[in-house]
């Protein structure tokens, strides 16, 4: 074990994480052992206690309790990812900055892992961390087969500051999504209650959403109140339509469920559609046949928060994946097209 040290903040460290000054000159020791000697009193700066997140200044002086030799600490072999994820990664950010990434994820991979789930983005997001003390952090989810904005905090106080925003509301996303049939009215709410449906089937059953009349929510176990605004952006006859979505709540499944209760199903739901449903127009049938993809057509196509260090709107828009692009392209759809706030009516 080394001795007590006091060290002083040079010219060139002003302003940098405590815990990054810290590893840059004992590389050996892990992050959780420099939060614990914090948490513990005794690593302190200026003779005060500090977080593994204090910046520091110049002329500071930082008391280093006794630190074990390199090769006392054991460190836990990181798992690796290989290059081809590690680029994936790397070429789905839309948006980053010292506190927050936003990712445009593609539809198909799980933003957390489950059962028979290993490649995900919250395993894969060590690529993005760089020289930061800690891989990011996810605040939100996106189902599997869902793709667009998904948003991660770099550090653990911008997560706390991000969660807290959305558990208050104080966030805002827009989803597009290509429907079976023309929703009428073209602008307009819905407030069916979601409730698991019983039952773990080999199709998913156990994870599937059912519908709740709202005058049936209180009396319904297990039920929740949800609210989406929905907006018909353009249409094919009567055969689909491009809908633009706000979700109000965010239950699971919610908009899926919802589109699929007034008669739209979101084209390629297989859970919610219907995925051997031809669709011939006015509503249902998730599957339109010809040169539409049968992957599911929901996009989170932009999201705004107001960023919780500079306090100013942050809005990261997400260009449509492959397969929902070529099926914009064979309606003569451009992503232009769409109002930035298609509910200004309502």
């Amino acid at each position: 074990m080394s001795r007590v040290q006091t060290i002083t903040v040079g010219p060139g460290d002003s302003d940098q994480r405590l815990d990054r000054w810290l590893k840059r000159m004992f590389p050996h020791v892990p992050q959780g052992r420099i939060e614990k000697m914090c948490r513990k009193g005794e690593l302190r700066v200026d003779g005060g206690r500090v977080k593994a997140s204090t910046r520091l200044q110049t002329g500071q002086s930082v008391r280093i309790p006794p630190l074990p030799e390199p090769g006392q600490i054991e460190a836990k072999p990181k798992p690796k990812i290989n290059e081809a994820d590690a680029r994936l990664m790397r070429d789905m950010v839309i948006y980053q900055d010292d506190h927050i990434i936003a990712l445009n994820k593609p539809a198909g991979l799980p933003t957390q892992g489950g059962s028979k789930q290993t490649r995900h983005i919250d395993g894969l997001s060590e690529a993005l961390q760089y020289d930061f003390a800690e891989k990011p952090r996810l605040i939100h989810r996106l189902d599997k087969d869902t793709s667009g904005v998904l948003l991660l905090a770099r550090t653990r106080e911008a997560a706390q500051k991000l969660t807290a925003a959305i558990r208050h509301k104080e966030t805002r996303k827009i989803y597009w999504a290509l429907v079976a049939g023309v929703p009428t009215p073209y602008l307009g709410e819905i407030r069916y209650g979601l409730v698991k449906a019983a039952g773990h089937g080999k199709h998913g059953e156990g994870e599937k959403m059912i519908a709740i009349h709202p005058r049936d929510v209180d009396h319904t176990d297990g039920a929740k109140r949800a609210h989406t605004l929905y907006a018909t952006l353009y249409r094919v006859a009567s055969r689909a339509a491009w809908v633009a979505m706000e979700p109000i709540t965010g239950r699971t499944h919610q908009l899926r469920a919802h589109m699929a209760e007034i008669g739209h199903p979101i084209i390629g739901d297989g859970k919610y559609g219907g995925s051997g449903q031809e669709n011939l127009g006015d509503g249902w049938g998730a599957q339109m046949g010809g040169e539409i993809s049968k992957k599911l057509h929901l996009h989170s196509r932009s999201m705004t928060v107001m960023h919780p260090f500079t306090r100013k709107p942050l809005t990261v828009t997400a260009p449509l994946p492959d397969h929902m692009a070529r099926s914009w392209e064979t309606f003569g759809w451009t992503e232009d097209l769409a109002a930035d706030d298609p509910f200004e009516a309502l």
